[in-house]
């Protein structure tokens, strides 16, 4: 028996969307079925950071953060629309740890992941412009860092955009409801969310790539008793009105140990987190809490020269980890490295389960999965990703600039910050929505700020988008600046668009 597809990945987060590409790309048929948007969960809701985890070498986790920091010069390589360098800045705080461990640590992270392109780290004066701009004067000494930035739900589309353009099929608002073996085979039995209609489809390998619902999968799904534990560890973070106008970035020590981040966030805002609690609850309801606000905010006000209170908050975002289960005490001591456990062989179909992961690695953990499938899947291909730009990303790192003022003498109609979201999100493929326009009408109906009906229908017929939650919150980050009856403008249209689309398919 001839299986429909060699590959069949559950989960359509960063780790799901990464291994259906490798796969593809590789010559492999595959399939991935997400139960709802692309990067809905977990995917969307990460600190937005390439970076190899500084706090990590406290806990020994050397190699983790060697295979991250490698990993930050590759993907800004293959994404430079979407990823790009920050430097970060930490203050000396010292009532917490001394200033030769914060040396040492630098030195130990400048040096571990093989650095070309970003530039090292150095010692700052805080007490003078431009970085005394928005600190508390007490703070006097600092070290400037570089790791990178990567918009972490486009990262998870443009790898699903490359994945389905080399041939795989991407299903979205699709559970898979049941799976049962066949001997070397898996029947899957997918159910469409949209119409309620069941479809089987038959696979060789499957890939749990759930993310929270990665244990939930192996036992609801398939019926495994025996797999390893995985903690739920949510991280919340809030969003305020831009506090320094300078483009730094600050890591801040905290008294129990964590580190707290505050990053100028779409050109208006900052972004403070993360937060690292243990969660429980409904994985389909996640949410910041209040102890969770008043603690960022309690953190950020011990550093920032303007205090943050929980008034300030124009937004919260919140997502849950899905951490092997090491044992740690604490949930910020849980390891963030990635545990692979394969299922089956033989005469067996075999099932390979992600526990773990980080938006950094998540290429570096595709190469391993399918080395772990070598023997059951027919690959034609060597390892590819490393060099292969993402859809929209084929420029040079260095040339983001000259993408957007190409854009802006293309298309004179638009004015720089609106060339510059197209570029940010869309690289090279701006020019495709926008096509032969002439001008801002010719772009079809406005939306509010600078979204308009072409956008709108790119993502919909390019990007899986479905809600105005997709386009507003995932595909783009235009939620803040669109307010609530906008958003419902929005959505009628995409409602009316749909049904529009399935009458004619009918």
């Amino acid at each position: 028996m001839t299986a429909d597809y060699d590959l069949l990945v559950i989960g359509g987060g960063i780790n799901g969307t990464g291994i259906a590409r490798d796969a593809v790309g590789r010559g492999a048929r595959v399939l991935l079925a997400e139960m709802g948007d692309l990067a809905s969960a977990t995917s969307s809701a990460s600190t937005k950071l390439i970076h190899g985890g500084l706090r990590y070498l406290e806990y020994y986790e050397f190699d983790l953060v060697r295979k991250a920091l490698k990993e930050r010069e590759v993907l800004w390589g293959i994404a430079p629309h979407i990823a790009w360098p920050l430097r970060f800045i930490l203050p000396h705080h010292k009532d917490l740890r001394p200033a030769w461990l914060l040396r040492l640590g630098l030195f130990m992270y400048d040096h571990l992941g093989g650095r070309k392109l970003l530039p090292s780290t150095k010692t700052v004066r805080l007490d003078e412009a431009p970085f005394s701009q928005g600190l508390k004067k007490l703070f006097q000494k600092g070290f400037e860092y570089s790791d990178c930035w990567v918009d972490d739900a486009r990262l998870v589309v443009l790898n699903a955009r490359d994945a389905a353009d080399r041939g795989a099929d991407v299903l979205t608002r699709t559970k898979c409801i049941s799976a049962r073996r066949d001997g070397k085979i898996w029947s899957v039995v997918l159910r469409d969310l949209a119409t309620g209609e069941d479809r089987t489809v038959t696979a060789s390998v499957l890939v749990n790539a759930a993310g929270p619902w990665v244990a939930e999968f192996l036992h609801g799904v398939i019926g495994e008793n025996e797999t390893s534990g995985i903690r739920l560890v949510k991280g919340s973070h809030i969003i305020v009105p831009r506090q320094f106008d300078h483009d730094r970035c600050f890591i801040f020590q905290n008294g129990d140990g964590r580190i707290v981040f505050a990053i100028p966030y779409e050109q208006d805002f900052t972004l403070i987190g993360t937060t690292d609690v243990d969660y429980q609850e409904d994985l389909g309801d996640v949410r910041i809490s209040p102890d969770e606000v008043t603690y960022l905010c309690a953190a950020a006000s011990e550093y920032l020269e303007k205090d943050i209170t929980p008034d300030d908050v124009v937004h919260t975002y919140s997502g849950v980890r899905p951490l092997y289960d090491d044992g740690a005490k604490d949930a910020k001591a849980a390891t963030r490295d990635y545990v692979l456990e394969l299922d089956g062989g033989g005469d067996r179909a075999a099932v390979l389960s992600v526990f773990g992961g980080k938006i950094t690695t998540y290429r570096k953990l595709a190469e391993q999965v399918l080395a772990k499938l070598e023997d059951h899947l027919p690959f034609k291909t060597g390892l590819w990703t490393g060099t292969a730009p993402l859809p929209g990303g084929d420029f040079k790192v260095d040339a983001f600039d000259e993408e957007v003022a190409g854009l802006e003498r293309d298309y004179p109609f638009l004015d720089k910050a609106f060339a510059t979201r197209l570029v940010r999100l869309y690289g090279t493929d701006g020019r495709k929505i926008l096509g032969d326009a002439k001008g801002i009408g010719d772009l079809g109906r406005s939306f509010g700020f600078n979204l308009y009906e072409n956008e709108v229908k790119w993502l919909m017929t390019r990007e899986w988008a479905r809600t105005a939650d997709d386009v507003l919150w995932r595909r783009t980050k235009l939620g803040l600046r669109l307010n609530k009856q906008e958003a419902a403008d929005l959505d009628s249209y995409m409602s009316g668009h749909l049904a529009d689309q399935t009458g004619a398919a009918a």
